[in-house]
This record gives C-alpha cells, sequence and structure tokens, in this order.
C-alpha cells in the first residue's frame, strides 16, 4: 500500500531497531533511524547492480514531492541514464566550479532563441526539451555532456516510436552546446562530431516537391481562379483543407462522407497503412463538398474521370493543373502534406494528432479505436484552425499564429 502523509508524519524506529524502511510505489522508501531522522530513498539497478538514490529528509521534502523526484529519475534511468551519476557530477559541478547544468544552458538559450518566434513554436519548443531532454541530461554539468549523451537521449525519443521528435530535439541539444561554446560556458560542442543521420532512424521518404508557407497565399489564390474543370479546382482545393493522400482523394466515394456529422471515414481498404481513418471536416471543407454534390449527378464517385464516369480521374490530373498554374516541378499532390505538417508543427500543435491525421502511423483495431476517442476532438479543433489559416493565406490578410 503507497503511503499517506499522516504515516510518514507519525513514522517512528522500534527502540530495537537501527533503522526501519516504509515502502511507498515504485521502490520509493522511507528511512526512519534510531535517532529520529527520516530520509527519502529511491531504490534503482544500473544493469545487474542495485542502488540507491537520496531525494531528501522528510518533512524538508514532502511524500509528494519525494514521488516527484522518484518520477524524474525514472524518466532518466529509462532513457538510459544513470541519476546516481547524474547527481554526482552534479555535485562534482558545484565543487570545482565546472560550471552550469545543461537544462540552465538550455533555458538561456530558449530565452534568447525565442525572440522573434511566435509564442506557440517557442512554447512548443521548451515543452520538448523539458519532457524529453531535461529528464536525462537537465541535472548534468553541461561540460560534462559527450556526442554519446546526446545521441543516446535522441535514442530514447526514437524508441518510443516519436522518430521526428527524435531528430528535432537532437538538433535543439546541439543549438544550445552551441549557445554554450559561444557564450564561454564550454570549450567545444560534442554534437559536431555527429549528425541525426549516424545514429537516428529515418524514414524512407519519398522525396515529392513542395513550396514553402511564403507561397502558399498565391497557389491557394491561383486554385480559387483555376479555369479548368470544376472537379479539378474543387479536388485541389478539398486536398488543402484535408492533406489526405492523392490516392486517397481521387477515390473518394459519398458514401463515406457523413456531412452532418463533418465527418469522412476512409475505409481500410483505401488507406496505405490498412486501417480505417477519420477526416473532421471544417466547415470549409462540408462547403466545398455541398458543391461537389450539386455536380455529382447522383455518382457513387466524388471525382469521376473525364472519359468513364465509373472511374476516378487520374492521379496525374492534379499535378498537370499545378503545372498549368506555375508549379511544375515545385508542388505536387502529395506536397500538401508536407506543407501542412510542417506549419501545424511550427505553430505548435500537438505531435501525436498531427501524425494521427496525416495517418502515418500503422495502427491495429484497438489502437486505432483508442486513438479516435481520445484525439478526434482535439484532431477537429486543429482542422477548423488550419482551415481558417488556409482562409487568411489566401485574402492576404494578417495572419496570426494558430491556436494549438
Amino acid at each position: 500500500m503507497p503511503l499517506t502523509e499522516l504515516q510518514c508524519k507519525k513514522a517512528i524506529c522500534p527502540p530495537d531497531r537501527k533503522r526501519v524502511r516504509l515502502s511507498d510505489e515504485k521502490n520509493l522508501y522511507l528511512e526512519v533511524t534510531a535517532g529520529g531522522g527520516k530520509y527519502w530513498f529511491w531504490k534503482y539497478r544500473i544493469g545487474t547492480k542495485e542502488t540507491r538514490l537520496a531525494l531528501g529528509v522528510y518533512p524538508e521534502v514532502s511524500l509528494a514531492q519525494a514521488r516527484d523526484g522518484r518520477d524524474d529519475a525514472r524518466k532518466m534511468l529509462k532513457g538510459g541514464g544513470d541519476p546516481g551519476q547524474a547527481r554526482r557530477e552534479a555535485k562534482l559541478a558545484r565543487a570545482f566550479n565546472l560550471g552550469n547544468t545543461f537544462e540552465e544552458v538550455a533555458r538561456q538559450w530558449w530565452a534568447h532563441w525565442k525572440d522573434g518566434k511566435s509564442p506557440r513554436h517557442a512554447d512548443y519548443a521548451i515543452r520538448r526539451l523539458e519532457s524529453d531532454a531535461f529528464p536525462m541530461l537537465g541535472a548534468r554539468p553541461i561540460a560534462s555532456l559527450t556526442a554519446k549523451d546526446l545521441t543516446r537521449m535522441a535514442k530514447a525519443v526514437q524508441d518510443r516510436g516519436a522518430l521526428d521528435l527524435a531528430h528535432r530535439v537532437l538538433q535543439m541539444a546541439g543549438q544550445i552546446m552551441r549557445f554554450a561554446v559561444a557564450h564561454d560556458l564550454i570549450e567545444r560542442n560534442p554534437a559536431a562530431d555527429v549528425k541525426p543521420s549516424d545514429t537516428l532512424k529515418s524514414r524512407k521518404k519519398e522525396h515529392y516537391p513542395r513550396i514553402e508557407e511564403k507561397e502558399l497565399p498565391e497557389l491557394l489564390r491561383k486554385i480559387e481562379a483555376y479555369q479548368g474543370g470544376p472537379y479539378t479546382r474543387l479536388a485541389m482545393q478539398l486536398m488543402a483543407l484535408t492533406f489526405v493522400r492523392t490516392s486517397e482523394l481521387i477515390g473518394a466515394r459519398w458514401a463515406e462522407f457523413h456531412l452532418e456529422a463533418a465527418e469522412w471515414r476512409i475505409p481500410a481498404a483505401r488507406m496505405k497503412m490498412k486501417t480505417p481513418h477519420i477526416v473532421p471536416l471544417s466547415p470549409q471543407a462540408v462547403e466545398v463538398l455541398r458543391v461537389l454534390q450539386t455536380l455529382s449527378g447522383g455518382r457513387e464517385l466524388l471525382f469521376p474521370g473525364e472519359r468513364d464516369h465509373s472511374k476516378p480521374m487520374s492521379n496525374n490530373t492534379i499535378l498537370m493543373a499545378l503545372g498549368r498554374m506555375g508549379f511544375k516541378g515545385r508542388m505536387t499532390g502529395h506536397g500538401f502534406r508536407g506543407v501542412a505538417s510542417t506549419i501545424l508543427h511550427e505553430q505548435g500543435f500537438a505531435h501525436h494528432a498531427i501524425e494521427l491525421q496525416l495517418a502515418h502511423q500503422e495502427r491495429n483495431e484497438v489502437s486505432a479505436a483508442y486513438n479516435h476517442a481520445l484525439y478526434l476532438k482535439e484532431r477537429r479543433a486543429m482542422m477548423c484552425d488550419w482551415a481558417n489559416h488556409l482562409d487568411k493565406l489566401r485574402r492576404g490578410a494578417d495572419v496570426v499564429p494558430l491556436r494549438a
């Protein structure tokens, strides 16, 4: 049973013993000595060796604070670090004036770096460091860190399946180390010894050309004024709003849409990852679909082929239209996905929500249902904000950061 504050307060050592240990959860315990002292410890293993980490003296360190310290140490251990070693290094650094900890320097870097960034982008960066870097590296003197320490931290992020984040957090760690060199806090940057590709996995990528965000307003206005077939124009508008794959878009059937619920449910058979996918529809996307309904004439397909209406339009239709608008070799249908991913990440939207909306990760039926129940509301809000952002870009209005 977990301890309570009252038990900690009343705990005493029996007269016939030198000390007694009162166990809490996850190997945390309160050691009470015959002299009346009460000390927090967390027991853990490094390889085959069992050791313990001191977490403070009760009541100066409360039960809740001891649990927080234990949880931070567990994160470091899970990431491949040794909490005890980190504690010893920090103590040595203070004794011999070896300099600031990684977290202290990282926060100095962040305060300098965030100038000129949007508040949401800056907040996203510090949250990534707090979640992925500080638990393992934060307490260590920055001068003691090696390339191996940085890559071990990034690999811990990679091992939980967040490949993009692993690359991003390693890149930020390199910027922090470079900042430390520039301010005479360390002699050299250990991150310069390795590249992310040297140690981290990389997705097998198909390199689709795509424009930068600054070119997006021009493209959106040209799509709106497109003089080709109405199906092609509406297909490009819907692709920009939903950033689904080209094959998922051109093969869409009216039976998959629930306009009153503002949802598009793509069956597993049509998905690359072979799991059903839900696309929350913004009001702008629903409006495009209403226009399409007036053109469909009761057909099963949203985007029928020009010659054979029983088959979907060609994969090249959107690509050729982009070429005619002046974007040949610079943008593809798939490029809308990359543009959306980049902008949404930069604006601070949650990585898991973006990845789920892009349908990047293969999911079994259980996890797919779980993610649907847990994140659909979050994704719906994100898709509506994305559509509003596109409207502002197209109109040329002052663009404010998206609301994450």
